[in-house]
């Protein structure tokens, strides 16, 4: 089998993955701060996480998988305020928004999900530990802050160099810090604001030592992977290394994976640009499997481009991959194969999805070709290993009389129910019986201006939305 490669960010070079223990993978991502509904920059993340998951599971790793949630945050808390809401009021209802993302888009549950606001203990432990060693001061303001200068290898996994920084940092002017890269760890109560216990007076967390604390205490010290969005590696995943390796002297993370944006009109999508599209305002135009393949159809590392183009080609390619599929009984797939040794060749380099995907329209190829020369056994072991390999993708999920009888939500589609368009197709049976073929075309002509093709075939007439 060919050996697991993954672009490691910390080195900027792709090598052999080797797993801290035997058969086993500690994988963290930064998940979201639920103070409003994912957008589709987030769903990118979720999604190319899913499918590594996915991926590393089906090679028999047992894949301990944990994704965070940050449910206290100076966003929650402006957000909170602005909608005259309690604060958990506000988190739980956009946890269940983003539950309900995660499941349409047919993720995984993730083995653990810590929350900030549960593991203050562990939180609290860290700071103290990095004030003890020097690596953190109580400010004059009652801030905890970790001195970045005290950390000898800050900037490496980004490749910033603090001289660098410093003269391009546009920093407010803060006297209770000492140096102005220097970043918080525990804030000092304001009024009106939640606050917990501490022994440096009642505060909260900040950003950066949340994720610290978590990973370590569900994976342990010295961790596998950790993954997230390119837009975390500074300054986020660059303090939780100054934070992890100061409180506990050992590494942190062996592979650092970072997925690209997300892009419109060649920026970034994001909440603060003002340009994004939620997961569930695209779902309703869009099915999950189209935007799981969409997601999935350029490699993770390199930048996307939303559009609506672009989801209608991924639209496209399902579409041949279920027409291929309709009419077969899958049986499950010999372990080995051309098509197997070349998706996990594909896979097995820094997770390739879009080769990976070449590979079920290769299959669907030789599945085609089977079925038109009525080669059934292979073609029914054709479609299981489509299925099968697609699975791991996260898409093929679904009945292929089903995933053409789904409306896409193009504006039209929908617009009859399958109950209507299965009176209307007996109707049209009924007129071409009695050899009405004005009527037959009329009907015809009303469904498809509604989207709906039909195909006659020997075993009567099936239907699909465009």
């Amino acid at each position: 089998m060919q050996p697991l490669k993954i672009h490691n960010s910390l080195t900027g070079t792709k090598d052999e993955f080797v797993p801290l223990q035997p058969g086993r993978i500690g994988l963290y991502i930064c998940g979201i701060t639920v103070y409003d509904y994912c957008h589709i920059g987030h769903g990118r993340m979720l999604v190319v996480f899913d499918t590594v998951v996915r991926y590393l599971r089906s090679l028999g790793y047992a894949v301990n998988f944990v994704r965070n949630i940050t449910d206290i945050d100076d966003k929650i808390i402006k957000r909170a305020a602005e909608n005259n809401e309690p604060i958990d009021a506000l988190t739980a209802r956009f946890i269940r928004a983003m539950d309900e993302d995660c499941t349409a888009l047919g993720m995984l549950r993730p083995d653990h999900e810590p929350r900030a606001t549960q593991h203050l203990p562990a939180i609290i432990d860290m700071v103290e530990r990095l004030v003890k060693k020097g690596y953190a001061y109580v400010a004059a303001d009652g801030d905890v802050l970790y001195s970045v200068s005290s950390f000898p290898g800050y900037g490496r996994l980004s490749g910033k160099q603090l001289k660098d920084l410093r003269a391009g940092a546009r920093v407010e002017i803060d006297a209770a810090k000492r140096d102005p890269l220097d970043f918080v760890l525990w804030k000092a109560a304001k009024p009106g604001e939640p606050s917990w216990q501490s022994p440096w007076g009642p505060g909260r967390p900040g950003w950066h030592i949340e994720c610290s604390a978590m990973s370590t205490h569900v994976l342990g010290r010295h961790f596998d992977i950790h993954g997230g969005g390119v837009d975390l590696k500074f300054p986020h995943h660059e303090n939780e290394i100054a934070q992890s390796c100061g409180a506990f002297d050992t590494p942190f993370v062996n592979v650092w994976m970072h997925n690209g944006f997300v892009r419109i009109n060649d920026e970034k999508m994001s909440k603060s640009l003002e340009n994004f599209f939620t997961i569930r305002d695209v779902l309703k135009v869009h099915p999950p499997e189209v935007v799981r393949y969409f997601l999935l159809s350029t490699h993770y590392r390199a930048p996307i481009n939303y559009s609506e183009e672009n989801l209608q080609q991924a639209r496209a390619a399902l579409d041949r991959l279920y027409t291929a599929l309709r009419g077969v009984q899958a049986t499950t797939p010999a372990p080995n194969g051309a098509a197997l040794q070349r998706f996990r060749a594909a896979m097995s380099d820094d997770f390739n999805t879009p080769e990976a995907f070449a590979v079920l329209q290769m299959l669907a190829r030789e599945l085609n070709t089977a079925k038109a020369e009525g080669r059934v056994s292979e073609a029914s072991t054709l479609a299981g290993q489509m299925q099968e390999l697609g699975g791991i993708l996260g898409v093929l999920c679904s009945e292929p009389e089903q995933w053409f009888k789904q409306a896409s939500g193009t504006p039209g589609y929908g617009t009859l129910g399958d109950e209507q368009i299965e009176e209307l197709i007996q109707a049209r049976v009924q007129a071409r019986r009695v050899k009405n073929w004005k009527e037959s075309d009329r009907i015809r002509d009303q469904l498809a201006a509604a989207g709906i093709l039909l195909e006659d075939g020997p075993k009567g007439t099936t239907w699909r939305r465009n």
